[in-house]
């Protein structure tokens, strides 16, 4: 696997020298004429560019804005949810303080009722 590899890379390697050594004259014969962008279209560019609406204030706000009305909705559903869940779990404590309440009372009741039987004998 790793020869099949190294005769691919070294043939690649060959190929690409073959093409620059025919393309070499070609590139010696062109002029160096240095390309460059005329300053009234580069200005143009850089306005447009500036003038587009992501870069601009406004649109930052309004992002912004976006972004944090979702974080506080986000926020409140979180706290309602949790609200629920904290009156639901205050609503079954009360509940087994209210069953355990009846229960001791019982117990009491049954342990005085026994006393009273083991004394009457």
């Amino acid at each position: 696997m790793e020869l099949i590899a190294n005769i691919i890379l070294f043939g690649s390697i060959i190929g690409m020298g073959a093409i620059l050594f025919r393309k070499i004259p070609l590139l010696v014969e062109l002029p160096e004429n240095v390309f460059y962008w005329p300053r009234e279209t580069l200005v143009r560019f850089v306005s447009r560019i500036k003038n587009l609406s992501f870069f601009k204030i406004s649109f930052r706000e309004t992002l912004l804005q976006r972004i944090l009305s979702h974080f506080r909705v986000l926020i409140l559903k979180i706290e309602n949810k949790t609200f629920v869940w904290l009156q639901k779990l205050r609503e079954e404590s009360q509940k087994k303080k209210a069953g355990q309440g009846d229960k001791y009372w019982q117990e009491i009741k049954k342990t005085t009722n026994k006393e009273e039987e083991i004394n009457k004998d």
